[in-house]
């Protein structure tokens, strides 16, 4: 299978002019998205009202999407089940992993370059539990070595969202269970962005988001993923409703269901979950190493034009292809105007504190074109210091 990336780029609405090198933070609009969500909203919302909840088979969407996502990260089928963000997935896995792991562990180890969601929800539950629970932290090159018999819990997102630096999950993985420990994967940056291999890894739990090279929309359902091996016996901290064996029989007492359905929670939101079915099909006929191997070619192109158009700018990525995702950052000590002033010209990526200017490479819609003149323009403000003036210096709320 050879994916066309020409037929892949006319499935999204992108606004006309727009270089749009930000999919790692929200993707853009599926073209089947609008019209999706207005039938569930019109047919099945507006027609069959409360009957939708069968009729309409909305109550299985969180496992037929998940399923979907669930070919694009390795994992085994029905092993991956969507609903509530990311922060509730990254708690539920870890309380379940918590419950797994060794007696007497007490030592969560994550790396200083996690997304702080992760390691704020982390220090909220090992609070909570009131059980001695330490959050360790480490460099990302420093946690094989910190792999130790008194670590519970190794929680790492594959993909440093800031730097795009790519941790190995199998060998890590390996290196974990051989010392009995458990792991939590946090796939937000990797999942339709790299090959991910869930089952051949051996991982223990995954979670992600869905609205970055997913293209979900906006707030788009997390996934999580329980190894089938452990998806009978994690406890879900959150027992919500819809994770019991028969939620409409209104039992007294919570009685897990089987396997990754007892990780659902509460009622799942189906207008997110219609609009995210209908972005998952632009990944039918699409191999995800086709992606890797164009997503690769794009970002050492844009390197090497940086490298000799932009001096002012330092490679804040890995200079290794196999060693990133699919994003390039740069740092600049005006980093923020900089972007600003990029946007203004309708380049469209991100920033991050503190100095740091990201591109997210979707080889989806991203074009060979499309990066060679977001470099000329990067380039252009650059030597003009067009990005020197007040109102591309004001933060906005959402950098």
């Amino acid at each position: 299978m050879h994916t066309d990336f020409t037929q892949t780029r006319t499935l999204f609405d992108l606004p006309e002019g727009v270089i749009y090198l930000d999919g790692n933070s929200l993707g853009p609009l599926p073209r089947g998205a609008a019209d999706r969500v207005a039938r569930v909203m019109t047919e099945e919302w507006g027609q069959l009202l409360i009957r939708g909840w069968n009729s309409a088979g909305w109550m299985d969407l969180p496992a037929r999407v998940g399923d979907r996502v669930g070919r694009l990260i390795g994992a085994e089928p029905g092993s991956v089940t969507m609903g509530d963000t990311l922060s509730v997935k990254v708690y539920q896995a870890l309380a379940s992993a918590l419950d797994l792991a060794d007696e007497g562990r007490r030592v969560v180890l994550s790396d200083t370059g996690n997304f702080p969601s992760d390691l704020y929800i982390a220090e909220g539950l090992l609070g909570s539990l009131g059980r001695g629970l330490e959050l360790r932290t480490v460099a990302p090159e420093a946690v094989e070595d910190a792999l130790s018999d008194e670590i519970a819990v190794l929680m790492l997102t594959e993909v440093d969202y800031r730097t795009g630096r790519l941790h190995d999950m199998a060998r890590l993985t390996e290196k974990a269970h051989a010392l009995g420990i458990v792991t939590v994967w946090d796939l937000a940056h990797s999942a339709g962005a790299i090959p991910v291999d869930l089952r051949g890894a051996g991982a223990d739990f995954a979670v992600g988001c869905t609205y970055k090279y997913l293209n979900g929309g906006p707030g788009s359902p997390a996934f999580i993923y329980v190894a089938p091996r452990h998806a009978d016996r994690a406890r879900p901290a959150l027992s919500g409703w819809l994770g019991h064996d028969a939620p409409f029989a209104f039992e007294r007492h919570y009685r897990p269901a089987a396997g990754v359905s007892r990780m659902r929670v509460g009622t799942p939101p189906i207008l997110a979950l219609a609009a995210l079915d209908a972005a998952m099909d632009a990944w039918e006929g699409v191999a995800m190493a086709d992606i890797r191997a164009e997503s690769q070619r794009l970002t050492q192109r844009m390197i090497a034009l940086v490298a000799e158009a932009c001096p002012g700018l330092a490679l804040a990525s890995p200079a290794d292809p196999a060693a990133r995702g699919s994003q390039v950052s740069f740092r600049h000590p005006e980093g923020y105007a900089v972007m600003q002033a990029l946007i203004a010209r309708g380049v469209i990526g991100d920033f991050r504190a503190p100095d740091m200017i990201r591109f997210g490479v979707a080889p989806l819609y991203v074009t060979q074109a499309d990066i060679d003149r977001a470099v000329a323009i990067l380039a252009e403000i650059l030597d003009t210091g067009a990005w020197d003036r007040p109102e591309f210096r004001a933060r906005a709320a959402v950098t």
